[in-house]
């Protein structure tokens, strides 16, 4: 699941398998920065880790999302993908625009880049393809939000001109998105209603994409709705101007301490900002963005600090290994994971998945140890798969 990454294919954008040695290993140019692959795999890992538990009745509770206001560890993974998505965005059109391109070749290069990521998103939804009714496809979705922000947010980057003014645009995207929230009223409804279908986003989603291609059970709301991919924008445009931050000529201790204080500062406003404008994943509300990205400016600083500068890199590899090949790793895995469901053995007529879970890992632990190690083992074995595309420097790229 990514965006842009450091290592660009041509500004054509067409997709394709890049077979390339980063430059950060032996014998490359070091113009890679190791700390944001291994970021971006750390959240990858994540990901995979808390999508695949053995069973979904038992989970420890820092593994599930909050179940509506409030944050968990898990509420952290997807706003850090996208942020990691506006660093990278950032570092890359740099060294683009370095080379002669024009603004606009790298807006065409991302509109079909987004467009890219927004079909892969349809078909991973409809997989196996065969049978599958379409008439019932979920339209929103993750990577759907991850192509929708990265257009915007590379549009901004791209075509306003100043710091400041993307700052005010950013300013637009979250406060515009608290007063549609809260202000506006929903037809038959209320007036900022901040429930599961009852808010203004749940609303428009029901009309543009009919009950038929939402998410939930009742099909009234989506997790990763339009109004909603508002605010992700800013997500990604905090990390565009982290990206920003570590370009700049400063030197090291400044880039660290900076993105620390920065962080800093957006955990405390985001914090006080859900006293009025609760910190929500699924809302993705204002609050829980800038949250959100202060905990993903000082990850990305910790991760900067030791790796880069420190040097302390001998423990990324199975980071960077998930980093270097993020999408593959979460398409892969989560057909493979659909795939565990879809497969039927026994007697019983049980999934593949339950089967193997039941008698290799809930014969001998708890339920939940049980859940948990078969998530740990899932991790693992699509670690073995990324290593081996790694080693063969086989990198999938949007």
């Amino acid at each position: 699941m990514n965006g842009p990454t450091v290592t660009e294919a041509p500004v054509s954008g067409a997709p394709d398998v890049e077979i390339k040695t980063p430059s950060y290993l032996p014998g490359a140019a070091p113009s890679r920065m190791l700390s944001l692959d291994a970021f971006r795999g750390l959240t990858i890992a994540s990901m995979l880790l808390v999508n695949n538990p053995g069973s979904w009745s038992h989970i420890y509770p820092p593994l599930k999302h909050a179940a509506w206001n409030g944050w968990t560890p898990t509420d952290l993974i997807f706003p850090f993908f996208l942020f990691i998505v506006g660093v990278a965005m950032t570092l890359s059109f740099g060294k683009l625009l370095e080379r002669g391109a024009s603004r606009n070749e790298l807006m065409l290069k991302t509109a079909k880049r987004a467009a890219l990521i927004f079909v892969v998103g349809l078909a991973l939804h409809s997989f196996p393809w065969i049978g599958y009714d379409f008439a019932h496809l979920r339209i929103p979705g993750v990577l759907q939000r991850i192509a929708i922000a990265y257009f915007f947010a590379s549009a901004i980057y791209l075509f306003v001109p100043t710091l400041k003014a993307r700052v005010v645009a950013l300013a637009v995207l979250l406060f515009g998105y608290w007063f549609l929230q809260t202000l506006v009223g929903v037809p038959g409804g209320l007036t900022g209603v901040l429930k599961p279908g009852m808010d203004l986003g749940a609303y428009i989603d029901r009309i543009i994409f009919t009950q038929d291609h939402l998410w939930s059970q009742s099909r009234t709301w989506d997790p990763e709705g339009l109004l909603s991919t508002i605010p992700a924008i800013g997500t990604a445009l905090l990390g565009a101007f982290a990206g920003e931050w570590l370009k700049s000529g400063r030197t090291q201790t400044e880039k660290t301490l900076g993105l620390f204080i920065a962080g800093a500062v957006g955990l405390v406003i985001g914090g006080m900002w859900g006293w009025v404008f609760p910190i929500n994943k699924a809302l993705w509300t204002s609050s829980y963005v800038l949250f959100t990205a202060g905990f993903a400016a000082q990850t990305l600083a910790m991760c900067y600090w030791l790796i880069d500068v420190k040097r302390y890199q001998r423990w990324t590899m199975p980071f960077v290994v998930f980093g270097t090949n993020a999408i593959a790793a979460f398409f892969l895995s989560s057909a493979g994971a659909r795939t565990l469901n879809l497969i039927k053995v026994g007697p019983d007529d049980l999934s593949l998945k339950t089967f193997i879970y039941r008698n290799f890992y809930e014969s001998w632990a708890t339920p939940i140890n049980a859940s948990l190690a078969f998530a740990v083992t899932y991790v693992l074995f699509w670690l073995g798969i990324m290593t081996i595309l790694y080693k063969k420097r086989i990198f999938i790229k949007l």
